[in-house]
Parts: structure tokens; sequence; C-alpha cells
């Protein structure tokens, strides 16, 4: 469909944004010269007419060449946002804690394998992985797996899990294997390396780095998935009076002096995405602006099946909510709220996990019982983190002890990242299904000072 013919139904474009419905606060732009991505997205729209907002956040995070995630270290102070491993070590202990137990609970399977989604720089797995060292059993037995599209940041989760900066030679490797591994053998569709990357952790721990799930061996397993989710392409619906739910698409914006080079617009009536994936809405359903993160979906279904396989559980944390919310889709750069439209690939994109389709997922295969969501401040106060803090904070001097207390309000504070992160889990059915550590409320708890 041509970008013609969008245009002319864009009746609900409001101003030189486009659909007036999708603002976020005091987002800012600050237009650019026109960069590989843009130049790209702007091509693709031209020949083939608007980009579903999945198409277009795939490209903006994932281009090979430029893509935000691909080329550079976002996270931390230096870059667009931080997250909870990199504020307080008792987010990960916690973790790690929860997976022992179910493991335990499980009869300590062996071998064990620690996958982890979206690694980011490594600092939620090496936590884990010190929490694995004081239970011998599974330290033993476990193998670390990371799932990473980026090479950039393989490099820096592989220093944080071995201590050491990679040599030239090391860093040769890394890149050959990552370019290497999507080559297939001539006479089938079989890749030759399943894994681009392998070492030894410093905790003496065989790890490997992957590009796709699909791609890390099946066995028991316990997934892991931290602020993964969100950063996965979503579809966009709107739902309008005469034609029912329509999707929103972005077009190039027609207004040349504006600041963002793109806007969003509506389909002139139903496509095969609106028409795919929003089976799983309830009639009841009030919302008139609907996100669904297909790609997230596949993933969900593919742990869950690997799960009913072979073992394991899968402890997913993310920005969430439980099937209430609407537009969620924004930007941040430099830690504060960029237009989703300017400048793309430049600054990160994000949206909102609806656990309520995960959960739909999940009873479909007959075979998973979903727990949650629940607020990370609940779960990490049921798992015990003000026992852990108490017992850091013993004979600690005053300089660490307020480090230690302000990460422990930051992700544990209500107005913080408290109750903004949800916790999800997914076990395999069982007869009875009592909810796992964390999601039960502990009948003790003490109180910080």
């Amino acid at each position: 469909m041509s970008s013609l013919t969008f245009s002319k139904i864009t009746h609900c474009v409001l101003g030189r944004n486009g659909l007036g419905l999708f603002k976020h606060g005091r987002s800012y732009c600050t237009k650019l010269k026109e960069n590989k991505i843009m130049k790209g997205l702007m091509n693709k729209i031209k020949a083939t007419g608007p980009l579903t907002v999945a198409d277009y956040m795939r490209e903006v995070l994932t281009s090979p060449s430029e893509g935000y995630y691909m080329t550079r270290d976002v996270f931390g102070q230096e870059g667009d946002f931080i997250t909870s491993p990199e504020i307080s070590q008792m987010f990960g202990e916690m973790i790690g804690i929860w997976f022992v137990d179910e493991w335990m609970k499980n009869k300590s399977p062996s071998p064990v394998q620690l996958v982890e989604l979206g690694p980011g720089r490594g600092t939620l797995a090496d936590d884990v992985l010190r929490v694995f060292k004081n239970f011998p059993e599974i330290n033993e037995s476990v193998s670390l797996h990371m799932v990473e599209i980026s090479p950039v940041l393989a490099q820096i989760q592989i220093e944080k899990l071995t201590g050491v900066k990679l040599t030239s030679e090391q860093a040769s490797r890394l890149t050959d294997g990552y370019n290497s591994s999507d080559l297939e053998t001539p006479d089938s569709s079989e890749k030759i390396s399943k894994h681009y990357y392998q070492c030894k952790t410093k905790y003496g721990i065989n790890a490997y780095w992957y590009k796709l799930l699909h791609d890390v061996p099946s066995e028991h397993s316990l997934y892991l998935a931290h602020e993964f989710f969100d950063a996965l392409p979503i579809c966009k619906f709107q739902k309008t009076a005469d034609k029912g739910w329509c999707e929103v698409m972005i077009d190039i914006n027609p207004v040349t002096e504006s600041t963002n080079q793109f806007r969003y617009v509506l389909s002139p009536g139903a496509t095969p995405n609106s028409t795919g994936y929003l089976r799983h809405i309830r009639p009841a359903d009030r919302r008139e602006h609907i996100e669904v993160a297909p790609y997230s979906g596949v993933i969900i279904l593919q742990i869950a099946e690997r799960i009913k396989q072979n073992g394991g559980c899968a402890l997913i944390a993310d920005y969430g909510h439980d099937g209430d919310k609407t537009d969620t889709l924004r930007s941040f750069k430099q830690h504060r709220l960029h237009d989703v439209l300017c400048d793309p690939g430049t600054a990160d994109l994000t949206a909102d996990v609806d656990f309520s389709f995960f959960r739909h997922l999940c009873l479909s295969t007959k075979a998973i019982s979903p727990f949650g969501p629940i607020s990370q401040r609940e779960f990490l106060q049921n798992m015990g983190i003000h026992l852990r803090l108490k017992m850091l904070l013993h004979n600690k001097d005053q300089a660490t002890k307020k480090t230690l207390i302000s990460g422990f309000d930051m992700i544990t504070n209500p107005e913080k990242m408290g109750d903004r992160f949800k916790f999800f889990a997914m076990l395999q059915k069982k007869d009875y299904d009592d909810p796992p550590s964390g999601f039960n409320k502990l009948s003790f708890q003490y109180p910080v000072k």
C-alpha cells in the first residue's frame, strides 16, 4: 500500500507529530543530520509505504550497522539508562537464591544451564554465579548461556565474567565467531557453530554466547530475562468508530520544518497483524489502544516448550502491567524522555510488557504454570532482601553503609523502581501449584534502620 493512500485517511493526524495520542510528557528532540538508519527507513517507506511500529523498532534497535544496541554501551550513568543490577548487588543475589531454591525443589538435576536473555553488561549473571559459588552442588553442575545479539555488549559481558580484558586476539575471535555464526553448511540448514564465543568465568564455569535462544542446547535450564522483553518490537493498534481495530503505522512527515522526520498514521482498516494478534483480547476490554509484542510471544512459547520437555523454570523482571495499559512506547536518551520518532538509532526504545499476554500463552500450553506479575518491591522483600542488607551493613564504614542503603532504597522504594518493575515466573505444571518463593509473602521481615 502506498504512502499516499495512508496519507489520505490520516484525518486523526494532529499537529506535527502525527497522532496526538502518542506523547509522553516532556520528551525532547534535537534534529540531527540524516544517518544511515534514518535514510534506510525513509527508503523503505518510499518503496513500500508506511512501516509497522514493530518494523521501525527492529531497524532502529538492532540494525547491524548502526542499531542502537549494536554499536555502544548503553547502560549506566554514561549511557541512557541504569538498571537494578548496576545499582545494587542485592538484586542479583536475591535472583540467585530464587534459582537455587527452584533447582533444589526439582531434585537438583545435573547438568543444569543458566540461560540469560539480553544480559546487559553481565552484572546480573555475575551476581547470580557468585551466589551459586556458595552452593557446591549447583556450582559444579551449571553452565552459563548468554543470548546476546550485540557483539559490543558481548565483549563487555565476557570481560565482566572473566575479570580480565580481552586481548586483541580474543576480540578478533569474538568478532569472527559472531560474523560466521550465521553461515550455513552447503547441504543443510544447520549452522556451523551454535555459539559464537566460549570461555571460562572467574568462578570456573563454562560460558557460551549465542545470537538466538533457538541455538541454546535444550537441557534442564534456569531462564532469566531482566529488561529484555521491553526492548522487543511491538505492534500498536487503535480502535476506530467506523473501521474497528486499525494498525498504527509510521510514515514520513511531510512537514519539512518539523524536528520529527516521521509521523504516526492509521491503516485504512484491518491489517493481518490486527486480525491475528488481537485474538486474546477479552470482549470486556475497554481499551481503545492496545500494544502487542508478537516476538515476545514467540520467545515465551519457546521457553514454555523447553521447560515442558526438559524441565526448569523462568524468571522475568521488566517494566510491565497486567493488561490494563494502553500507549507505553517511549524513548530514552541520556536518562531523559526522548521523542520516539526523532533521530532513530540514537536513543533507546521501550514499551511496557503486557504480562497478561504472557500468562495467556503459558496457560494455552496446559503444561506451564505462570505466577505474577508482582512488584519488584514485593518479590525482593519476599526473598529476604532486608535480611541480606542487615548482613552487608555489619561492620561496614559509613560511606559503604550509605551506598548500600541508597541502592536498597532505589530498587525497593515504591516511588522509585520498587513498583515500576514487575516479576513473573514460569514453572512446570504440577498437581499442586503452590506459588514459588518470592511470590509468597514472608511471615517475618526486619525493618531497615
